[in-house]
């Protein structure tokens, strides 16, 4: 196993210098130059010298589309400018040229759209740097009239749903000073006047009924979520849902709203959709939801409704499926996704076109319309397709594998052209291999790997590395009991459950067991420090994206509504103190041999900077010399194009480095 200490370089972008002894420094965001530490001796090898990687760094994106009430513009998030962005794209007729404008809305990047029913107003989710601290902001549809809804500087606003008249919008506002609750309000965007509707950890306001007199709230912890009926008038709060215990809780109220349509997977273990009768009062007494719509292989994973017609996007294992249901009919149909995963699903006003947002391994995040129930897609954004060719990147295909206390995991195997596994099948291979792989985990940990568009995954792939990315217990997607499968002191077995997803790899023949690297962002990243402390005898390299270290610090330092909201996930910073710290990587950190690159957006307050900064220096305090690359005009993720593109380029430059040298080094 290489060691760090002999290895390591250690490197920042910007201006910001990552140590006494680190010269690095960006002359043109193009290109980053790295210098080597004076006393480490450290190889320093040229960008050039690794392999070309696919021009799917430079692939534009689009999400959140929202349609105007009348279905002749679109509104929609888009980098195409380099950092996200708020656009507007007129629908011309078919064939007719269209371009987005941009609409001004500041240096914050952009995360989320919606357009007012009645058409008179848009607004967007911004994050300054990408970061928690984000605001809700109004405006007009041609970028007049703008104001600050709810958050800013010292807090963080979420965007809700719209009231059916268009008057009033949902939103939710935490603070600092608030601790970790959050107020949901219906707020009036030309005079910002509030009224409050509940409060409680990670408030969404989810619909409102047709005559705005009642609204559905989501609160609760993860894992713990409820649904509350609110009288706006009054103010009475009524819980929907016969037990605080979802991880997954939305509400639509039905046309005339005498029903409401949830989204849940309270009491049950796989997420459905129900239907719960009401009142001008609330839920009638003694009514019990009745199952609309529901799957045993398959998580519900997004719901639309125009009318009595509803538009279902099932997840199973991890692939989208796509159908139209009318209820009362008894109505089905079947539609093709236009992408292996559908991340939005919405109705124009008048009900003649489904917007849906999809991306997969070869098409990057993009938004199209159909007519419901046609197999005919309209692209709207980007404009253009993607300028490579389907075939120069890889496909994944799913592997499944069965850890040593009996539970099912699956994951996504990308092989190199050519490599083991890269066959129609993906067979494993009948004897020991060279093949180089690492292990990529995804953050959540109440996320899921999917066949979705990965720029990082796919240039691993084309530099001759092979990729495993596998959903450990606490992925969502497999069902409510697999999600909380990792709570709290359960988190030990997440953590074997890396290892033994490395040591399936090499059963199957598909990786050799000294050349196989682990990489991981967010919650991914505390995975890889923590696989990296607790079996550093399976891993050559590491690469650790704004990962937790210590468990504690993390509590101490994110934004408290964060924190709040992670206690029923993680175990409470004052109860659960010592377990907490035994499964933090940090208190085993002399465990760590491997190299590992550490990296970080310094406007990260979800996780905050300081987790990577524990890491690097306890690390150099034990002889090591850690890679350390910050972005100092980043969050907690890589938005900016320019930066993306770095940040790939420099990830597979580590580990290739690492896993491709011509005489593999044993443990």
């Amino acid at each position: 196993m290489t060691d760090n200490r002999a290895t390591g370089n250690t490197f920042a972008t910007g201006d910001r210098v990552a140590g006494d002894n680190t010269v690095s420094t960006f002359t043109d965001r193009r290109r980053l130059q790295l210098l080597a530490e004076p006393d480490s001796g450290g190889p320093i090898h040229p960008l050039h010298s690794i392999r070309p990687l696919p021009d799917c760094l430079a692939a534009q994106s689009a999400t959140s589309g929202a349609l105007s009430p009348d279905g002749q513009s679109l509104a929609f998030v888009s980098d195409r400018d380099g950092l996200p962005a708020l656009w507007v794209l007129s629908l011309a007729g078919p064939g007719e040229p269209r371009e987005p404008v941009r609409l001004d809305t500041g240096p914050d990047q952009v995360r989320q759209v919606s357009w007012s029913p009645d058409g008179r107003w848009l607004t967007c989710l911004l994050a300054p740097f990408g970061g928690e601290q984000t605001r809700v902001l109004a405006l007009r549809p041609d970028g007049a009239e703008q104001r600050t809804l709810a958050g800013g500087p010292g807090g963080a606003g979420t965007l809700g749903a719209w009231r059916p008249d268009g008057a009033l919008v949902g939103i939710t506002e935490a603070s600092r000073r608030g601790g970790g609750a959050s107020t949901a309000y219906a707020v009036d965007p030309a005079t910002g006047r509030r009224t409050e509707l509940a409060t409680g950890p990670a408030a969404v306001v989810c619909s409102f009924s047709p005559n705005g007199r009642h609204a559905v709230v989501r609160v609760g912890r993860r894992g713990t979520r409820q649904l509350l009926w609110v009288d706006v008038w009054s103010g009475r709060r009524v819980p929907l849902l016969a037990e605080a215990d979802a991880t997954v809780a939305d509400a639509r109220f039905a046309a005339g709203g005498t029903r409401l349509y949830l989204h849940t997977d309270s009491g049950r273990d796989r997420a459905a959709l129900l239907e719960l009768a009401v009142t001008r009062t609330g839920p009638r007494r003694s009514a019990t939801p009745k199952v609309v719509a529901a799957r045993l292989d398959a998580d519900l994973d997004l719901f639309a409704r125009h009318g009595d017609r509803l538009a279902l996007v099932w997840n199973e294992y991890g692939r989208s499926e796509v159908e139209l249901l009318e209820p009362d009919a008894g109505l089905t149909c079947a539609l093709r996704a236009p992408a292996e995963v559908v991340t939005s699903c919405a109705f124009s006003a008048d009900g003649n076109w489904l917007l849906l947002g999809a991306e997969g391994p070869t098409t990057p995040p993009h938004l199209v319309r159909c007519r419901p129930g046609a197999d005919e897609f309209e692209r709207l954004a980007p404009t253009e397709p993607p300028s490579w060719s389907p075939d120069e990147l890889v496909n994944p295909v799913p592997l499944r594998f069965t850890t040593e206390d009996g539970l099912e995991l699956s994951g996504w195997w990308y092989a190199p052209h050519g490599g083991l596994g890269s066959g129609p099948t993906a067979s494993p291979a009948a004897q020991q291999t060279d093949q180089p792989t690492v292990l990529w985990l995804h953050g959540g940990p109440e996320a899921q790997e999917r066949p979705t568009f990965a720029p990082l995954l796919q240039s691993l792939a084309a530099a001759g590395v092979a990729v495993f990315a596998p959903n450990v217990r606490g992925s969502s997607g497999y069902g409510r009991g697999f999600v909380n499968a990792d709570n709290g002191e359960l988190r030990f077995a997440a953590i074997t459950d890396v290892a033994e997803a490395a040591r399936f790899l090499i059963t199957a023949g598909l990786a050799d067991p000294n050349r196989i690297g682990i990489a991981g962002r967010s919650y991914g990243g505390y995975l890889t420090l923590a696989a990296l402390v607790h079996f550093p005898e399976l891993f050559r390299v590491g690469v650790d994206i704004c990962g937790m270290a210590d468990l504690e610090t993390f509590f101490a330092y994110t934004e408290p509504w964060i924190a709040t909201a992670a206690t029923s996930k993680y175990g409470d910073p004052d109860q659960d103190r010592e377990l907490l710290r035994e499964l933090s990587p940090l208190h085993r950190i002399e465990r760590l041999v491997a190299p590992l690159l550490v990296v970080h957006g310094e406007h990260d307050t979800n996780v905050p900077l300081v987790e990577a900064e524990q890491v690097v220096q306890a690390l150099r305090e034990r002889g090591a010399a850690p890679g350390f690359l910050l972005f100092p005009d980043e969050g907690h993720e890589i938005h900016g194009t320019a930066n993306r593109a770095t940040f790939v380029r420099e990830v597979v430059h580590w580990l290739t480095n690492h896993l491709l040298e011509a005489d593999s080094q044993t443990a």
